[in-house]
């Protein structure tokens, strides 16, 4: 899925779908590089390699998004 249908779509995929940074950093409302620094300093999840490629799991930002995360 290409990023601007995995924002669009977000409420509607499974907690366990993975999204890119750029899906991370529209969702925070900031910018590419700040997306990762913020996965650096533990204030959103960390990613993991899938393929060569940096995605994170959809139900832990959920959860961070919403502030249910512990």
């Amino acid at each position: 899925m290409k990023t601007k249908d995995n924002l669009r779509n977000f409420d509607s995929l499974p907690n366990a779908a993975s999204v890119d940074v750029q899906v991370v950093a529209a969702l925070c409302g900031c910018s590419v590089s700040t997306a990762w620094d913020r996965s650096r300093r533990g204030a959103l999840p960390k990613p993991r390699k899938i393929g060569g490629s940096a995605r994170w799991n959809v139900g832990e930002l959920r959860a961070v998004l919403t502030g249910a995360h512990a």
